[in-house]
């Protein structure tokens, strides 16, 4: 298990310059190819060949990310996924050896992995998908957000971060896709603000074959899930010639 003490937030690397990504792969070769290739970049990767190694860094060091290879030997990397995730917010890439592997993506990303890349992948492609996921992060972390607070209520109804559950106002669960939690994650960090369709896209694309609609087409989606009458909305208001708003206060819990 990873260390209760890897809450929201922690694990990360609170240093400027360089990005720091610990790299779970048990190829030694691919380990030292990622590395050489990364350093070049200003990003310090650390390696690890298996999961009591990979708890042992999160343990001892902080990091911006992980790129986890759900192919460790005999063990499973979803294990780790969904430990790591149930302790932190932490973003993940998740890599797979091959195509056909649809259904260990599919959980992946529902486990909560911030993407996925498919065996063999170039480099610049990783490198670029990095950056990518630590961009959308940055644009998640609005000023005022309460990083030790995983619970927030809003009109009754309340989202658990660390269990990733979404309640109503009844008590009963709401089932939300990747991409609604994601969205509903960037309202409740911006709670009354004004927020564009570029800065809602950031912080809700996973990967262009996943998402890729409109983001007009997503806020539909949650609308229908959140909305009394969702041709009325009053909890997500379009802001004309802005984008939306997350209408109604949020409590951090």
């Amino acid at each position: 298990m990873i260390e209760p003490s890897l809450g929201r937030g922690q694990g990360r690397s609170t240093r400027a310059g360089t990005t720091h990504i610990l790299l779970i792969e048990d190829d030694a070769g691919m380990q030292r190819i990622v590395s050489d290739h990364f350093a070049e970049y200003d990003v310090d990767v650390t390696p690890a060949i298996n999961r009591a190694e990979a708890e042992r860094r999160l343990a001892e060091g902080t990091f911006d990310l992980v790129v986890l290879d759900l192919r460790l030997g005999s063990e499973n990397g979803l294990d780790l996924l969904r430990d790591l995730r149930a302790r932190s917010d932490l973003p993940v890439i998740i890599t797979t050896g091959h195509r056909r592997d649809e259904v260990d993506r599919v959980i992946g990303l529902e486990l909560g992995a911030d993407d996925y890349i498919v065996k063999p992948y170039g480099l610049r492609e990783l490198l670029a998908r990095v950056r990518v996921v630590l961009r959308r992060a940055e644009v998640a972390s609005v000023p005022g957000r309460v990083q030790d607070s995983h619970r927030s209520r809003f009109d009754g109804w309340v989202l658990d971060r660390r269990r990733r559950r979404l309640t109503d106002p009844s008590g009963a669960d709401v089932a939300l896709s990747k991409g609604e939690y994601a969205l509903l994650v960037a309202f409740l960090d911006a709670p009354q603000r004004p927020l564009s369709r570029e800065q809602l896209l950031q912080a809700t694309r996973v990967h262009e074959d996943v998402f890729d609609r409109s983001i007009d087409v997503q806020i539909l989606r949650l609308r229908r899930k959140l909305e009394a009458d969702p041709s009325a909305p009053r909890l997500i208001v379009t802001e004309r010639g802005v984008g939306y708003v997350f209408a109604v206060p949020v409590e951090k819990l």
